[in-house]
């Protein structure tokens, strides 16, 4: 067993400038979990922001200080939005690999914990779901994904923004499933 020693815990990922105005507690979070964490959030008073954010480990941190750095930023974004609404996030079924399983599976606890403590409902939504609604087709691929949202206005900077996009206008566009 090797210790790890202990570190400072960094400064969480600064957010775009984009929240300086305060907006009401109505704000919807979606989220693409992940090493890289694709985020789209509605916003009442502003519309849709949205973007990526990095929780890759430091080779000098211990391995839970990704999840640390996410809750972080979880209670960044509340505090910035004077609260959420909601939060709904891309539930994974497969993954590719077991490095990605086990991290989606951290950020998963994390973010449904975190939601639990401040009583903010949380839904995750099926890819399968996503898609289709955004493309028309289930098992659209990535590239698929990143058009749909592009013709609807969107400028993601890679898949996993446009994933939380996706997710936001499945919340947005449905009602979180109930029509």
């Amino acid at each position: 067993m090797s210790v790890v020693p202990a570190q400072p815990r960094p400064a969480t990922p600064v957010i775009d400038s984009i929240f300086c105005k305060p907006p009401s507690a109505q704000a919807i979070l979606a989220l693409d979990l992940g090493t890289t964490t694709g985020w789209a959030m509605a916003l009442p008073d502003s519309g849709i922001v949205s973007g990526t954010v990095a929780f890759r480990p430091n080779r000098f941190e211990g391995g839970g200080m990704r999840y640390l750095r996410f809750t972080d930023w979880l209670v960044e974004i509340a505090m910035m939005t004077s609260g959420l609404h909601r939060v709904v996030f891309e539930e994974v079924r497969r993954h590719a690999g077991t490095d990605a399983a086990h991290a989606y599976g951290g950020f998963l606890a994390t973010l449904t914990g975190w939601c639990e403590e401040h009583e903010v409902p949380y839904q995750g939504v099926p890819v399968g779901t996503i898609k289709r609604h955004v493309t028309g087709k289930g098992n659209a691929d990535k590239a698929a994904v990143m058009s749909s949202v592009r013709e609807r206005g969107y400028s993601p900077a890679d898949d996993n923004e446009a994933d939380a996009i996706a997710i936001l206008l499945w919340a947005l566009e449905t009602g979180g499933g109930v029509r």
